[in-house]
């Protein structure tokens, strides 16, 4: 299974909006097939692992990280496909979380006379397509705040300057942060100082994430670096069909949901990004957004970037919300890894 669990992290930038799925199987202790899917509309993983078997896959045991899919979406049922291939047992990490599959896939190759075992390194199969999971269970994104940040937590100058705080090893790592992620999520208060491509450049991808842009006003300039050839979803709480048009003209598209303030509602915009098969949603973004999202519940996890440097009392900080006023208020989180990035420190957190 930890085979199978490599395999599957072979897709962890292309298989959106998949899950990343690996799969050995084994026949008298003897690997004889490996496969892995890669994008969505290609094989899964239970193929590529059965066709490379081929006829040694007769009787052998499957270890596969998600349970194979029984219905027919993009490609055809894989428990079928393991059922004609006449294996002999299927071990599966978890069970698919998605309601056209939960439990099915598994009670197909039962029926089929197929001994099955769910469970096997089930917390590491969960963490690899935890973007998919959450999407399937609540609904919404797995959101990831990105921030990069000088020893005393600023994130820019008073002035707005904050390239670069963090070094160029921290750079590349975010780079991957960026590559794995369904879509990056800023503000327009961002794209207005910072004017981002939000591109994955560092690192080698096979595709580009998705932009998405809070811009409550539709004030975002028709020359901003994320128009330009980029896939981009602006999310605005006004109307105005002669931006819209000229937005389209771009590629862009305008989604227009405001809250009881006059606001982007970034409930709604969750629901209608899962809609969009968005799993994991990196926001790189200002205080004022990644403030609005943590007081929302709408934050999972936060990737920071300390940088050994200071920036003063004046500079800007990572999250920007109502001044607490007891300690009871406080967002609590749950450090998950810390490590040396070139000499910077990266910590990932979970929100509690």
């Amino acid at each position: 299974m930890s085979q199978a669990l490599q395999l599957a992290e072979k897709g962890l930038f292309s298989a959106t909006p998949n899950p990343r799925v690996g799969c050995v199987v084994v026949r008298d202790n003897q690997i004889v097939g490996r496969g892995w899917h890669e994008r969505a509309g290609q094989a899964h993983a239970e193929v590529n692992a059965l066709k490379q078997a081929s006829t040694a896959a007769k009787n052998a045991t499957v270890y596969v990280t998600l349970e194979p899919c029984s219905h027919h979406g993009r490609t055809p049922p894989c428990a079928e496909a393991l059922v004609h291939a006449g294996v002999g047992k299927v071990i599966v990490a978890m069970e698919d979380p998605n309601p056209l599959v939960s439990g099915k896939g598994c009670a197909l190759l039962r029926q089929a006379g197929i001994e099955v075992q769910v469970g096997l390194m089930e917390a590491q199969a969960t963490a690899l397509n935890i973007g998919f999971v959450h999407r399937m269970r609540h609904k919404r994104p797995w959101v990831r705040l990105k921030v990069a940040t000088s020893l005393d937590g600023k994130t820019a100058l008073n002035n707005g300057v904050s390239q670069w705080i963090t070094g160029e090893a921290a750079r590349q790592d975010g780079h991957c942060w960026r590559a794995r992620s369904c879509a990056i999520l800023t503000g327009i208060g961002t794209v207005k100082a910072d004017d981002p491509q939000l591109t994955v450049r560092h690192i080698k991808t096979s595709r580009q994430p998705l932009c998405v842009v809070v811009d409550s006003r539709l004030e975002i300039p028709l020359d901003a670096k994320l128009l330009q050839g980029n896939s981009t979803i602006i999310f605005s709480a006004v109307s105005s069909h002669e931006k819209f048009a000229a937005l389209k003209d771009l590629g862009a598209t305008v989604i227009e949901i405001s809250d009881a303030n006059g606001d982007v509602d970034l409930v709604e915009m969750m629901r209608n990004l899962a809609d969009l098969e968005i799993n994991e949603l990196l926001v790189e973004a200002g205080s004022k957004l990644n403030g609005a999202l943590v007081k929302a519940g709408l934050a999972d996890e936060l990737i920071m970037f300390i940088a050994p440097q200071l920036l003063g009392d004046k500079a800007q900080g990572i999250l920007n919300f109502l001044e607490l006023t007891c300690l009871e208020q406080k967002s609590k989180l749950d450090i998950q890894d810390l490590r040396m990035v070139g000499q910077d420190i990266r910590i990932v957190a979970k929100f509690l």
